[in-house]
């Protein structure tokens, strides 16, 4: 009863307060605050907003999940505050609100847009950032091998609670433990389990998202077009995600995982031209990835082209060694290169945390691959000539040693389900995706040289990758390819990009946001618009 009274004073005193005070002499925080108190179901404690006059604790909680450190210097605009809320309510609450106030919201759930889209605006100010990081709760049932995740719940986080369960449940998504929960699985979301059980958005069972009216919608409520949109359609466009309801798959107690380095002198080139051939062939079950990056010689500094061969096999290590040996003999694998494993341990593994690192290094929120870095990405249908390896590695040892480019398989899983399922529509067809990043170092000197760099081998690659549209991956945002420049750009504008991410999804995407959000609320630099309000 006394938290009751307590409330409602609180309501009554915001009220009272904004109808003495002229309201130019209120700051943005503090109409904010009012507002919040009147709006939210629950109390808003001061303590979840955070402004530059606070400065110390703001600048915690806004380098605090940045990864893209490209986007936290002075000259980036910053927001008016940040506000975490506790409670489903409180969001709500800050929808209804940055409405009635006119202010520019952005929403982050881990912070790994690669744009820094999600706690940065370039083209609309003043801004607020929503961070969901207090939204973390996890509700594990293995019985229905189903789980509810909120969405500042961190992944490396959801698969120890898997764990915590079960040594033969998993969750299909990515490899980076520190992606939010949120996000990920708006862009699709995609890991090692891939080639088995597809994309973390084509695993999940129900959500709940805050719309730009402040209401609650679950599956049933917000119908299926809107549940269509949200996996894989990109974050910030429809609404708040609080959380989702995913579908945890089986893994077997024993897998095998290993790494095997090949440079350029022990014949690379031709395992690597190989590797393209076969390996969306291969056994679902077996994902083997490779990465490309320059390393410098121990002894005399020469620079080398190394390819490694990363691979999670759902099995144990004499028949994955059976399968090399039928279908990639040229790898040369061998026992000693297999490590036997459980699926938790595997993600440590696959996460370049240390070999001995416990599970719980998985609830390790801090992200530790904190950098200035620019990225790409391409989707190949064929596999790339021989002869265009010499461009390529060329290109890679103009660079700086920062550079790798991640080369994942398809085929399985991903060949099984039609492009029109979810937004995300590379699967038939596609051989490999291809993902592209450079990084630089602490005082962001050499971002024009590196960013020059990344775009020039881009250009190269162009002949050897998918074409009308040269497709790339929402959860790699890059703004080279366009964006909106303000809240109310054209359909034909945003099309420019929207149809290389979603291909022809991009339309049916359009039609969801405008019955969802016709006046284009939730919106940043490359969001989804709506068609133009009639009248």
């Amino acid at each position: 009863m006394a938290s009751s009274n307590n409330y409602i004073l609180s309501i009554l005193s915001s009220i009272l307060l904004l109808s003495v005070s002229p309201i130019t002499s209120i700051s943005i925080p503090e109409k904010y605050t009012q507002c919040l108190s009147v709006n939210s179901k629950l109390p808003v404690p001061l303590s979840t907003l955070y402004t530059p006059n606070n400065s110390s604790s703001y600048s915690q909680i806004l380098l605090s999940t940045a990864q893209n450190l490209r986007f936290t210097g002075s000259s980036v605009p910053k927001p008016e505050f940040i506000f975490t809320p506790l409670q489903e309510s409180h969001v709500q609450a800050a929808v209804i609100c940055s409405k009635e106030l006119g202010i520019h919201i952005r929403i982050r759930s881990g912070g790994h847009d690669y744009e820094g889209a999600s706690y940065v605006s370039e083209i609309e100010i003043p801004f607020i950032i929503v961070d969901l990081a207090n939204l973390r709760s996890i509700s594990i049932n293995i019985d229905d091998n189903s789980a509810w995740v909120e969405a500042g719940a961190m992944l490396g986080e959801v698969y120890y609670r898997i764990a915590e369960k079960s040594n033969i449940h998993a969750f299909p998504a990515g490899a980076c433990t520190t992606l939010g929960m949120g996000g990920h699985i708006t862009g699709g979301a995609y890991g090692f389990l891939l080639r088995k059980y597809g994309l973390g958005a084509d695993n999940v069972l129900d959500a709940r998202i805050v719309d730009a009216r402040g209401r609650v919608l679950n599956r049933a409520a917000m119908g299926e077009d809107l549940f269509w949109a949200i996996r894989g359609g990109g974050g910030g466009s429809f609404g708040i995600i609080v959380s989702w309801k995913i579908k945890l798959v089986p893994v077997p107690p024993t897998v095998t995982v290993f790494n095997v380095a090949k440079t350029l002198e022990q014949g690379a080139t031709k395992l690597f031209h190989k590797w393209q051939q076969i390996a969306h062939t291969l056994d679902e079950d077996l994902f083997l990835r490779v990465s490309l990056q320059v390393q410098g010689a121990e002894q005399d500094g020469e620079k080398k082209v190394t390819c490694l061969y990363t691979a999670l096999y759902l099995g144990g290590a004499e028949k994955l060694i059976q399968i090399m040996q039928e279908r990639f003999p040229e790898l040369g694998l061998t026992r000693k290169d297999c490590n036997e494993t459980t699926w938790i341990k595997s993600v440590i593994y696959n996460g370049l945390f240390p070999s001995d690192a416990p599970p719980e290094v998985l609830l390790q929120r801090q992200n530790v691959f904190k950098g200035y870095f620019k990225g790409k990405s391409d989707f190949v249908k064929e596999a790339i000539p021989e002869t265009a390896f010499e461009g390529l590695w060329k290109r890679l040892l103009e660079g700086e040693d920062k550079e790798v480019i991640l080369f994942n398989p398809y085929g399985g899983m991903m060949n099984k389900i039609p492009e029109s399922a979810t937004p995300f529509p590379y699967r038939q067809g596609i051989v490999f995706e291809i993902a592209y990043t450079v990084l630089w170092g602490d005082d962001n000197k050499s971002a024009k040289k590196d960013i020059e760099w990344i775009r020039n081998i881009y250009e190269y690659m162009a002949p050897y990758v998918s074409k009308n549209p040269r497709g790339a991956y929402v959860n790699y945002k890059d703004f080279d390819l366009g964006m909106n420049k303000n809240g109310n750009t054209s359909f034909t504008k945003a099309r420019v990009w929207g149809d290389k991410y979603f291909k022809g999804n991009f339309q049916r995407l359009v039609r969801a946001k405008t019955k969802i959000d016709p006046e284009n609320f939730f919106r940043h630099e490359q969001s989804i618009p709506p068609l133009p309000l009639k009248g």
